[in-house]
Protein backbone atom coordinates (compact mmCIF):
# COMPACT_ATOMS: atom_id res chain seq x y z
CA UNK A 1 0.00 0.00 0.00
CA UNK A 2 0.84 3.55 -1.03
CA UNK A 3 2.08 6.40 2.03
CA UNK A 4 -0.83 7.59 3.22
CA UNK A 5 -1.04 11.68 2.75
CA UNK A 6 -0.18 13.93 5.39
CA UNK A 7 -3.00 15.57 6.94
CA UNK A 8 -1.77 18.86 6.40
CA UNK A 9 -1.43 18.18 2.67
CA UNK A 10 -4.35 16.13 1.92
CA UNK A 11 -6.48 19.09 2.21
CA UNK A 12 -4.32 20.79 -0.75
CA UNK A 13 -4.15 17.54 -2.86
CA UNK A 14 -8.20 17.19 -2.89
CA UNK A 15 -8.82 21.05 -3.26
CA UNK A 16 -5.59 20.76 -6.08
CA UNK A 17 -7.36 17.16 -7.29
CA UNK A 18 -10.93 19.33 -7.54
CA UNK A 19 -9.94 22.35 -9.17
CA UNK A 20 -8.04 20.27 -11.81
CA UNK A 21 -11.20 18.21 -12.75
CA UNK A 22 -13.78 20.70 -12.56
CA UNK A 23 -11.61 22.64 -14.65
CA UNK A 24 -11.92 20.18 -17.52
CA UNK A 25 -16.01 20.47 -17.56
CA UNK A 26 -17.83 17.21 -18.67
CA UNK A 27 -19.08 15.10 -16.05
CA UNK A 28 -16.41 16.88 -13.27
CA UNK A 29 -17.99 19.96 -13.98
CA UNK A 30 -20.70 20.27 -10.91
CA UNK A 31 -17.99 19.57 -8.74
CA UNK A 32 -17.02 23.82 -9.20
CA UNK A 33 -19.80 24.38 -7.03
CA UNK A 34 -18.40 22.02 -3.88
CA UNK A 35 -16.55 23.33 -1.70
CA UNK A 36 -13.76 20.62 0.23
CA UNK A 37 -14.28 21.06 4.31
CA UNK A 38 -11.89 18.44 5.03
CA UNK A 39 -9.61 15.72 4.15
CA UNK A 40 -7.00 13.75 5.81
CA UNK A 41 -6.82 10.04 6.98
CA UNK A 42 -9.03 8.40 4.44
CA UNK A 43 -11.71 10.86 4.77
CA UNK A 44 -13.01 13.74 2.81
CA UNK A 45 -16.04 16.05 3.62
CA UNK A 46 -17.22 18.40 1.03
CA UNK A 47 -20.23 20.52 1.13
CA UNK A 48 -22.98 22.03 -1.62
CA UNK A 49 -25.74 24.16 -2.22
CA UNK A 50 -28.19 22.69 -3.85
CA UNK A 51 -29.16 24.59 -7.43
CA UNK A 52 -31.63 24.36 -10.10
CA UNK A 53 -29.03 22.44 -12.51
CA UNK A 54 -28.67 19.90 -9.87
CA UNK A 55 -32.30 19.18 -9.57
CA UNK A 56 -34.44 16.73 -11.65
CA UNK A 57 -38.61 16.94 -12.95
CA UNK A 58 -39.62 16.64 -9.32
CA UNK A 59 -37.31 19.85 -8.00
CA UNK A 60 -35.02 17.73 -5.98
CA UNK A 61 -31.13 17.07 -5.80
CA UNK A 62 -31.26 14.53 -8.98
CA UNK A 63 -30.06 11.08 -8.05
CA UNK A 64 -27.64 10.90 -11.14
CA UNK A 65 -25.60 13.95 -9.84
CA UNK A 66 -25.76 11.86 -6.35
CA UNK A 67 -23.67 9.35 -8.09
CA UNK A 68 -21.50 11.34 -9.53
CA UNK A 69 -20.66 12.99 -6.05
CA UNK A 70 -20.30 9.76 -4.60
CA UNK A 71 -17.92 8.76 -7.14
CA UNK A 72 -15.53 11.63 -6.97
CA UNK A 73 -15.99 12.15 -3.30
CA UNK A 74 -15.06 8.52 -1.83
CA UNK A 75 -12.07 8.69 -4.72
CA UNK A 76 -10.80 11.85 -2.85
CA UNK A 77 -10.71 10.23 0.22
CA UNK A 78 -9.02 7.41 -0.76
CA UNK A 79 -6.48 9.50 -2.54
CA UNK A 80 -5.43 10.86 0.99
CA UNK A 81 -4.58 6.86 2.22
CA UNK A 82 -3.24 5.98 -1.44
CA UNK A 83 -0.53 8.94 -1.73
CA UNK A 84 -2.64 10.43 -4.18
CA UNK A 85 -3.19 7.69 -6.37
CA UNK A 86 -6.99 7.77 -8.10
CA UNK A 87 -8.70 4.78 -8.04
CA UNK A 88 -11.02 2.56 -10.00
CA UNK A 89 -14.55 2.07 -9.73
CA UNK A 90 -15.23 -1.65 -9.40
CA UNK A 91 -18.71 -1.59 -7.40
CA UNK A 92 -20.90 1.40 -6.24
CA UNK A 93 -23.99 1.07 -4.49
CA UNK A 94 -26.10 3.59 -2.77
CA UNK A 95 -29.54 4.16 -0.88
CA UNK A 96 -31.66 6.81 -1.40
CA UNK A 97 -33.35 8.04 2.12
CA UNK A 98 -34.36 11.36 1.38
CA UNK A 99 -34.70 14.51 -0.63
CA UNK A 100 -32.72 17.84 -1.05
CA UNK A 101 -34.51 20.72 -2.72
CA UNK A 102 -33.35 24.21 -4.28
CA UNK A 103 -31.37 26.08 -1.70
CA UNK A 104 -30.22 23.74 0.54
CA UNK A 105 -27.26 22.76 1.70
CA UNK A 106 -25.99 19.12 1.47
CA UNK A 107 -22.16 17.48 3.02
CA UNK A 108 -21.26 14.41 1.16
CA UNK A 109 -18.90 12.64 4.34
CA UNK A 110 -16.86 9.72 2.68
CA UNK A 111 -14.54 7.74 4.98
CA UNK A 112 -12.09 4.70 3.93
CA UNK A 113 -12.89 1.80 5.51
CA UNK A 114 -9.90 -0.51 4.45
CA UNK A 115 -7.54 0.46 2.00
CA UNK A 116 -5.07 -2.74 0.81
CA UNK A 117 -2.72 -2.69 -2.00
CA UNK A 118 -5.03 -3.01 -4.65
CA UNK A 119 -8.57 -2.48 -3.30
CA UNK A 120 -10.09 0.39 -1.15
CA UNK A 121 -13.25 0.47 0.15
CA UNK A 122 -14.98 3.62 1.37
CA UNK A 123 -18.21 4.65 2.83
CA UNK A 124 -20.40 7.44 2.00
CA UNK A 125 -23.17 9.19 3.94
CA UNK A 126 -25.10 12.62 2.00
CA UNK A 127 -27.30 14.78 4.25
CA UNK A 128 -29.24 17.50 4.64
CA UNK A 129 -27.02 20.12 6.94
CA UNK A 130 -29.92 21.95 7.94
CA UNK A 131 -31.68 19.38 9.25
CA UNK A 132 -28.83 16.74 9.92
CA UNK A 133 -31.33 13.98 7.88
CA UNK A 134 -29.83 11.49 5.74
CA UNK A 135 -30.26 12.25 1.76
CA UNK A 136 -28.27 9.24 0.48
CA UNK A 137 -26.25 6.71 2.08
CA UNK A 138 -23.78 4.23 0.08
CA UNK A 139 -20.21 2.08 -0.72
CA UNK A 140 -17.94 2.47 -3.15
CA UNK A 141 -14.82 -0.24 -4.21
CA UNK A 142 -12.20 1.20 -6.07
CA UNK A 143 -9.46 -0.90 -7.83
CA UNK A 144 -5.91 1.13 -6.78
CA UNK A 145 -1.95 0.69 -7.24
CA UNK A 146 -0.74 -1.13 -10.13
CA UNK A 147 -3.91 -1.79 -11.42
CA UNK A 148 -4.61 1.84 -12.54
CA UNK A 149 -1.24 2.65 -14.41
CA UNK A 150 0.93 5.20 -13.51
CA UNK A 151 -1.16 8.13 -12.65
CA UNK A 152 -0.87 10.61 -9.53
CA UNK A 153 -1.83 13.77 -8.81
CA UNK A 154 1.19 15.46 -7.10
CA UNK A 155 0.45 18.89 -7.55
CA UNK A 156 -1.92 22.03 -9.15
CA UNK A 157 0.65 21.47 -12.26
CA UNK A 158 -0.52 18.23 -13.38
Amino acid sequence: MAAQVATSNALKLVRDVVRFASARGGFDAPYKKVTIVSAGQGRCVAEMVVEQEHTNSGGTLHGGLICTFTDGVTNLAQMTESGGVPGVSVDMHLSFMGAAKVGDKITIDAKTKRAGRSMTFVDVQITNCASGKLIATGSHTMTVGNNVGNFKYENSQQ
